[in-house]
């Protein structure tokens, strides 16, 4: 030990560590590990240190027609031909597998983005969720659609057929859970895949790799490229890619939606967001304080669903921000792998550098910092990590930069309201509608108010995924749905068979 690392735990722990992917040569195509065709290579930093720790190959053209190939000759091969228990089965084996590998996934996942420990750990536990509530989709799959003609005569046979090869890329903020939301129903449906990891994360789906490889998924089922975004370029216009489904940016987003109309192809998108709370008058705050962080600032903010607007009414504007002001600042900020640590990092210096542009100009238009509104200094190696302190905004009013624009990063943002029309108002002036919250003690007075915000997905009083439930966004938020069966049928072509009764 030198005494740099004695004086540095951050930076000792991390060489502590033994993870099964650093430095890597390869993609996965047609059931095994195999060499780039590219001599390019793209680092992976650890955004708490600031420090490169692994790397992969920045895949060419020829890596993604080898990819597209490979699933191709599987789709057309035994896969699509399987009935849907059977895929249900190596969904239910990958599944085990995952878990088996939960710790790597975690620890891979919070050198990636620097997630908390504290978050990544659920990574395997979800992931493996999903891949058993999609399993248990095999039956709709395999029950008989006979639908009569309305004026008799005859009847019409219904048939759901997988779409073919499906071109899967993810974000970096949840690398792994956002792949497996279109992995487990596109492998159910019966598509095969070609995954593509945004470029600061690309190793942890790695584990998820070696998990479906010892389930015994046949080959050229499931591949991975990895590489900038100029190759998720290549993949989404790539001739024989049936169906793309994106999770990440707007602009990026339309981008690829632009590609997939010119080319008449299924695209599902999952993009921002600027979702709302509305804290009703009679809402309990002290609840509402268990669950703020994780529905208003999980993942260090960079969740795209969570609500990072409070709509606070006026009578009750100064206690609302006494609340949420305390709540953050007593969140521990530091190593992400430090089982204590609520906020991490920001996930990129990119990013790093955004977080705080918004934070400049929320100061420069007005808004209050009644907690953070800085850069974080830190120290034990974490110096030249990418830390903005946990920032609360007060007195923002609806025009702001950070009142308008997704941040993402740990930033919230609290508006007054006088009346609940108001509220309503407010949380629908955006061009988003992905997420929301509605935080009140009166269960039909709370639904009432859900039912009239603008979006895609409201909590009440907490805000969760639910995998039997469909997910998705309205305007600037994306196109689709994922989770239920919404998700997917986003897979499945259908055929009509008309017949004589």
């Amino acid at each position: 030990m030198t005494s740099a690392t004695h004086d540095a735990p951050a930076l000792l722990a991390r060489t502590e560590l033994s993870l099964p992917h650093t430095h890597v040569d390869t993609i996965f195509v047609d059931g095994a590990w195999q060499p780039s065709r590219g001599t390019g290579r793209n680092p992976v930093t650890d955004p708490a240190t600031g420090e490169v720790w692994g790397s992969v190959p920045d895949g060419t053209p020829e890596d993604v027609d080898a990819a597209v190939g490979s699933a191709q000759r599987a789709f057309q091969g035994e896969w699509s031909r399987l009935s849907p228990s059977e895929r249900a089965a190596y969904l239910l084996r990958i599944a085990d597998e995952v878990e088996k590998r939960a710790e790597a996934l975690s620890l891979t996942n919070s050198r990636e983005n620097g997630s908390p420990v504290a978050e990544s750990a659920g990574a395997a536990a979800n992931a493996a969720g999903i891949f058993r509530y999609f399993a248990t989709l095999a039956d709709y799959l395999e029950r008989e659609d006979v639908r009569p003609f309305p004026r008799g005569g005859g009847e019409s046979v219904v048939r759901r057929e997988p779409l073919g090869v499906c071109a899967l890329i993810a974000p970096w903020n949840f690398p792994i859970n956002l792949v497996i939301i279109k992995l487990a129903p596109a492998l159910l449906a019966g598509c095969t895949v070609v995954i593509k990891p945004a470029s600061p994360t690309p190793l942890s789906i790695r584990v998820i790799i070696d998990a479906i490889a010892a389930a015994g998924v046949p080959a050229g089922v499931v591949n991975l490229v990895t590489g900038s975004g100029r190759l998720g370029d290549v993949l989404v216009k790539h001739h024989d890619v049936a169906k793309v489904a994106f999770t990440g940016s707007t602009p990026v987003g339309r981008k690829i939606a632009a590609a997939c109309g010119e080319l008449l192809r299924p695209v599902t998108l999952e993009l921002g967001g600027k979702s709302s709370a509305i804290v009703l008058p009679d809402a309990d705050l002290d609840a509402m304080s268990e669950v703020l962080i994780k529905s208003s600032m999980r993942n260090t903010g960079q969740t795209c669903y969570i609500s990072t607007r409070i709509l606070a009414p006026a009578s009750r504007y100064d206690e609302v921000v006494d609340m949420v002001t305390a709540t953050i600042a007593a969140g521990k900020q530091g190593d992400p792998l430090d089982p204590d640590t609520v906020f991490g990092p920001c996930a990129t210096a990119s990013q790093y550098r955004t977080v705080l542009e918004y934070v400049n100009s929320g100061l420069a238009e007005g808004a209050r910092a009644t907690t953070g509104g800085r850069a974080a200094t830190l120290s034990g190696g974490l110096e030249h990590g990418y830390f903005v302190e946990p920032t609360v905004f007060a007195d923002v009013t609806p025009d702001m930069r950070i009142s308008r624009e997704e941040i993402f990063g740990p930033v919230i943002c609290i508006l007054k309201y006088n009346d609940v029309d108001e509220a309503v108002a407010l949380a629908n002036n955006t061009e988003f509608g992905l997420g929301g919250i509605v935080f009140g003690s009166d269960p039909d007075a709370s639904l009432s108010v859900a039912d009239r915000m603008d979006t895609g997905s409201v909590g009440l009083n907490f805000f969760a995924s639910n995998h039997a439930a469909p997910f998705g966004g309205r305007h600037d938020s994306g196109l689709g749905t994922e989770y239920g069966i919404e998700g997917l049928n986003a897979y499945l072509s259908y055929k009509s068979i008309h017949r004589r009764a």
